[in-house]
């Protein structure tokens, strides 16, 4: 009955909030729309025109020279480097390699997403006339071209790829503006997945569990990378309700680990970024620190034995676990100020707080600190400054974050990132300030 219940009161909260949804929308007045001003560009000067293009062969080798991809002719501006030359052939050109339907570089890549969002922006209003449509495509392409910033990876996997493909029946959670929610169908490239960094809840339930992996494997799927805390689940000293006892939270990690290896970001080479975190004071979390370690240590005895150890998918480090995820171990200011006066410190079990094993707080960082000397994790992150400085603390709690950590928000909350190349603000050594604020976010409006 508490299931039923619980089911009923969402399903209702939903229902609510799409009625609402629907009745603001026929409410809502209309906005005039952005007006944009050109910068860097001129009226009936195309933007490409303003640049030197060449082909150049785009190829990566590995370890052995070997090489594991190569793509002929690809069309680049001529001041691009080779590194970024075999960054987009690689990962971001769409389509199969020797297809008419294969992009051939940057001058198409670039085309299909700035034609696709300026298209958005005129079909939804969010101009106030196609003229200023015309220059937002403009700026927005000498932007790209030019190297001045770039979109995060799911923009260039995704945006516009229905024109390439507007058959495709893959599936992916998308937000339905008439229905007012989110769901899960067949898009295509319809509704393209933007955001690069997803922060997952996860309850103590094998249902919950269980679609945390799907989450994360569809994610995976499109070009983005997932962070969460799994300091929900009961360890492995925990009984269960039917007898018996937990698995802990490792051998979770473990399918986890399994699924972000072998489902690449994007569809391409790239390997999925993931992130685990464990707070310090969940009983298994000496194991939790270990964890990486051990296995390193694993993969080291196998290539003394002379097994290949040159590549995270060489036969060592494939055959070993958790090397597709950061740990990170979340500490509080009670944990740290234990440390300082060298006091003890005790972790607790999940369902009743019930303390479980004591440690000396200082042995607890020395074993952080042994690790990460040792393989790099796990990482450190300092759960109550984080949540002192939280910019919205009227909802609810940080407990995670993406995989990079430059993300901390809220459970089942996504982000979009962009990179500036400041170099390209500062040509003579000076930071300019009018060429900046011309480009963030894109361009600003005015």
């Amino acid at each position: 009955m508490p299931d039923v219940h619980e089911k009923t009161n969402t399903e209702s909260v939903s229902n609510k909030v799409a009625e609402y949804s629907a009745s603001a929308t026929q409410t809502r007045k209309k906005a005039p729309g952005l007006t944009f001003s050109r910068f860097f560009t001129k009226p009936g000067v195309s933007p490409y025109d303003e640049v030197e293009w060449e082909r150049r062969l785009a190829q990566i080798t590995d370890a052995h020279g070997k090489v594991i991809f190569e793509q002929k002719d690809v069309e680049i501006p001529k001041d691009w480097s080779m590194t970024a030359t075999n960054i987009v052939a690689s990962k971001y050109l769409h389509g199969t390699i020797g297809t008419p339907e294969r992009e051939t570089g940057v001058r198409q890549l670039v085309t299909r997403v700035a034609e696709t969002i300026r298209d958005w922006g005129l079909a939804q209003g969010y101009f106030r006339t196609p003229e200023d449509g015309a220059t937002f495509h403009d700026e927005l392409v000498h932007i790209l071209i030019r190297q001045y910033a770039a979109f995060n990876s799911p923009v260039w996997f995704n945006v516009g790829c229905d024109r390439i493909e507007p058959n495709s029946d893959a599936q992916n959670w998308h937000w339905n503006p008439q229905t007012g929610r989110v769901e899960f169908s067949v898009t295509g490239y319809s509704k393209p997945q933007c955001s690069a960094c997803f922060i997952n809840s996860v309850k103590d339930s094998l249902d919950s569990i269980l679609t945390l992996a799907k989450t994360e494997g569809m994610l995976f799927k499109w070009g983005s990378g997932t962070g969460t805390n799994l300091s929900s689940l009961r360890s492995s000293t925990e009984g269960l309700s039917g007898g018996g006892t937990a698995s802990g939270p490792l051998s979770f990690m473990k399918g986890f680990d399994a699924f972000a290896g072998v489902i690449k970001s994007g569809g391409k080479t790239r390997r999925a970024a993931k992130m685990v975190i464990l707070n310090i004071d969940h009983p298994d979390v000496v194991d939790f620190i270990e964890c990486k370690a051990k296995e390193e240590a694993k993969a080291h005895a196998l290539v003394a034995s002379g097994y290949d150890g040159s590549s995270p998918d060489s036969e060592a480090y494939s055959s070993i676990f958790f090397q597709n995820a950061n740990n990170s171990v979340r500490v509080t200011d009670d944990f740290m100020y234990a440390v300082m006066r060298d006091t003890d410190f005790s972790t607790r079990a999940i369902r009743d707080g019930r303390p479980v094993a004591t440690y000396k707080a200082k042995d607890l960082l020395r074993k952080i600190a042994e690790a990460t000397w040792h393989c790099g994790d796990p990482g450190m992150q300092f759960d109550t400054t984080v949540n002192r400085w939280h910019t919205s603390k009227n909802t609810a709690r940080i407990n995670a974050s993406n995989p990079c950590s430059e993300y901390m928000f809220l459970d089942d909350s996504a982000c979009n990132l962009a990179s500036l190349n400041l170099l390209k603000f500062a040509p003579n050594g000076t930071f300019e300030r009018r060429k900046s604020s011309s480009i963030t976010p894109a361009i600003r409006p005015r």
